[in-house]
């Protein structure tokens, strides 16, 4: 049982790790998106869309990243652009994600997509125990492994990663040293919204093969609070998507196997599970990007 929590856990964390990733970048930028929620959603059902039009799970996730850069867009444009207030807006975005799935998506409620296909690693996928874990998944599964060092190396070994840096604790350095922080901002918010529509087609797509209304549960909300309390550290950021994949995938395996506990404990589970790892983790005291918290004191 434990190996196919934890499988089903690397599994369905993938779902909410690129979002993570995707708002970790805004953070580091200095800007909090609370509109990672309506993203996904938009991501989710673009997904779906397109996965049915074109019978190709590929194109489906392609056009779910897509659609969180639209999502992400209208965020840039009223919090970047006309200096709107990050929390507001973010909820305005999420409530208008909310309705425009709801009354588009109708349509296709419950409706079959493609799935992508599992690809075990050669090999690898013999290893007791963390081969069945580690290496029997989907490619989407396999390129979030790969995402966690490739944000890491960009954010701190890269020219670009270090102006995303500067932007989120000193803005006005970064334009007193002739470049832009509103176009960095602008950027990041584009970059995370590509993630945070991947991962909510992954999640319809890669996971649930269908569309329903509001189907990602809070999952963009989640992923803002991952990172907050991982204290903007990639690894760390990674690991609470993966914890939170797997108490959902506990849940599911005593549900499935008739342990008697309460369903409403179930449901609650991996966000208070979660919560506490993260609360825990978080008890050293880490400085957040300065420009974050003057934007979200100020703004």
């Amino acid at each position: 049982m434990i190996e196919i929590i934890f499988a089903s856990g690397i599994a369905v964390g993938t779902a909410l790790l690129f979002p993570s990733l995707g708002e970790l970048i805004n953070q580091r930028a200095g800007v909090t998106n609370l509109g990672t929620e309506g993203g996904m959603l938009g991501g989710a059902l673009a997904g779906v869309i397109a996965g049915l039009a074109t019978g190709s799970a590929w194109w489906g996730l392609a056009a779910g990243a897509l659609a969180g850069v639209a999502v992400a867009a209208i965020f840039a444009w009223a919090v970047v652009l006309r200096g709107g207030n990050q929390l507001a807006s973010g909820l305005i975005v999420w409530f208008l994600m909310l309705g425009l799935t709801s009354v588009i998506g109708r349509d296709y409620v419950g409706q079959g997509v493609t799935s992508l296909s599992t690809m075990p690693i050669p090999v690898l996928a013999e290893i007791p125990f963390l081969g069945r874990v580690l290496f029997t998944h989907d490619p989407l599964v396999y390129g979030g492994f790969l995402a966690i060092p490739l944000l890491w190396w960009f954010l701190t070994r890269t020219r670009a990663g270090l102006k995303v840096r500067a932007t989120g604790e000193r803005p006005l350095v970064v334009d007193a040293a002739g470049h832009s922080a509103v176009r960095t901002q602008f950027t990041a918010l584009l970059a995370g919204g590509a993630l945070t529509g991947l991962g909510g087609a992954y999640l319809s797509v890669g996971q649930v093969g269908n569309w329903s209304t509001d189907m990602t549960n809070g999952y963009g909300f989640v992923a803002v609070a991952v990172v907050i309390f991982s204290a903007w550290r990639v690894g760390w950021t990674a690991g609470g998507a993966y914890l939170f994949g797997a108490m959902i995938a506990t849940a599911s395996v005593l549900q499935a196997r008739g342990f008697a506990v309460n369903q409403h404990l179930l449901d609650a589970l991996p966000y208070l599970v979660t919560l506490v790892v993260l609360v825990i983790i978080s008890a050293r005291r880490v400085q957040q990007p300065e420009a974050l918290s003057a934007a979200l004191s100020t703004r």
